[in-house]
């Protein structure tokens, strides 16, 4: 009885000492996140903290987004990021939850004979196993736990890169829509004039024909256009988690400018493995179910043993008191089973963590090649392009004042001019993309990372089931 009861003491302090904090493992998230971003997402946990962030949301769309502004909406209105963080009560449940001893099972049986003699049994029973390896378990469950913060903070990181490629992909086609009715119109006009010259017999059909074909082509090109930018401000309004009244957003008339250098990373792969969400959460996997592989083999060969108080008491005679043992026997399954099953799970996470890493060095090359390619194009129309166009259109309009090419030339040249501005257009948008890209290669995940990290604490989980 002297054991039990300190049993039963060391259990209940135990148990007192697992509880939730008061952040929720956010803390960490809302950390990671602002490092690798510039921002912290909101967790909201209260009807209250809702009404705040509506109301900074609302702030932020009565003036036009940048795509700074654009992040901060994301990460206060973005409902799929909303309940990505729910994992973390999730995960922090199940830490709470091993650092507790399972609950005492009573059992209660009475039996009357024929004579009229009660017999009555009664028991309670510990999980003692639980209890011994209770300390292992919650090491298990931490790893877990920092693995889902990492997790949460990989998603923050997706939805920041997501809320940046929207904008300026909504912002180029809303650009590109000015630029190409203009060409339109240019083509309107031409249209209108030689049908007129044709009728008026100084304008061959032939001519004309081309003139009409060319307006023909650039009707259906601002149509494909118009339809883009409807369908590039809806992406950017899923990512930012917009409806209502909120659609009414409004967006800058131009992307930003080309930075004046690009950007020259230094050792750019060995910084990603360090700072690269996705593989830090593929590490801790692997260290989780290593912890796991250690549990199993505590608890291999017993697997359940529980200890409690029995009494038994039978009408007319003292009551018979006394401790009650259940204990499983391995005569068919010494817990190999269960061993081997957590050893191919920990070498499942090893070479998920190897591929991991392996797929982050090869996206900060690519995203690194994509990004000097986009900002040297970009700087090429801006430079070149952009300023021989302009000073082609010079010389045309001096050539027209002067007779010597017709208005047909003068309109082709201004065709040619808004061309070659949409196509600078296009190449800064690139760039932008390419940027955000670049950056999430550093410091985020890649997309098909999360099944590979995300897997783990659930592949792991039946190796830590025998506890």
């Amino acid at each position: 009885m002297i054991r039990f009861t300190a049993s039963a003491a060391t259990a209940l302090l135990l148990a007192g000492c697992a509880s939730f904090s008061t952040d929720g493992g956010f803390d960490r998230v809302s950390g990671l996140t602002r490092e690798r971003t510039g921002q912290a997402p909101a967790w909201q946990r209260s009807a209250q903290d809702s009404d705040d962030a509506g109301a900074r949301v609302d702030a932020l769309l009565g003036q036009p987004l940048t795509a700074e502004t654009a992040v901060e909406v994301a990460f206060l209105n973005n409902r799929g990021l909303q309940a990505n963080l729910q994992s973390l009560g999730i995960a922090e449940s199940e830490l709470v939850r091993a650092g507790r001893l399972a609950n005492p099972v009573f059992s209660f049986g009475r039996m009357r004979e024929g004579s009229g003699v009660v017999e009555i049994e009664r028991s309670v029973m510990f999980n003692v196993l639980g209890l011994i390896t209770m300390p292992i378990a919650r090491q298990v469950e931490q790893g877990r736990f920092e693995q889902a913060q990492l997790q949460a903070a990989s998603e923050a990181v997706a939805v920041a890169a997501e809320a940046r490629l929207a904008f300026y992909g909504a912002v180029a086609a809303q650009e590109l829509v000015k630029y190409l009715q203009q060409v339109k119109e240019a083509a309107d006009t031409s249209n209108e004039l030689a049908r007129r010259m044709v009728q008026a017999g100084n304008f061959n059909k032939l001519a004309q024909m081309r003139e009409q074909a060319f307006y023909a082509d650039a009707t259906s090109e601002l149509a494909r256009a118009q339809h883009q930018a409807v369908a590039a401000r809806e992406r950017l309004a899923r990512a930012l988690g917009l409806w209502g009244r909120q659609l009414d957003f409004q967006l800058p008339k131009r992307l930003p400018d080309l930075p004046k250098a690009p950007l020259e990373p230094k050792n750019a792969e060995q910084a990603a493995m360090g700072k690269r969400l996705d593989v830090l959460a593929a590490r801790r996997g692997a260290e989780s179910t290593a912890r796991s592989l250690g549990l199993t083999r505590t608890t291999g060969f017993i697997n359940v043993l529980e200890l409690g108080y029995a009494n038994k008491s039978v009408s007319g005679e003292p009551r018979a008191n006394g401790w009650e043992l259940e204990l499983e026997l391995p005569l068919f399954d010494f817990g190999s089973t269960r061993r081997a099953r957590a050893e191919a799970t920990y070498m499942q996470a090893l070479h998920r963590a190897a591929e991991v890493a392996v797929n982050a060095r090869s996206e900060v090359r690519e995203s690194y090649s994509a990004y000097r390619t986009a900002y040297d194009l970009a700087r090429h129309y801006r430079d070149e392009v952009i300023p021989l166009r302009k000073r082609i259109s010079e010389e045309n309009l001096l050539r027209y004042n002067g007779m010597l090419i017709g208005v047909f030339e003068l309109l082709a040249d201004s065709r040619e001019q808004v061309r070659g501005v949409t196509a600078y257009v296009q190449a800064l948008r690139d760039f932008w993309m390419a940027d955000t890209h670049l950056h999430t290669a550093l410091t985020g995940r890649s997309p098909g990372a999360g099944a590979a990290a995300g897997a783990t604490p659930e592949a792991a989980a039946p190796a830590a089931a025998a506890h």
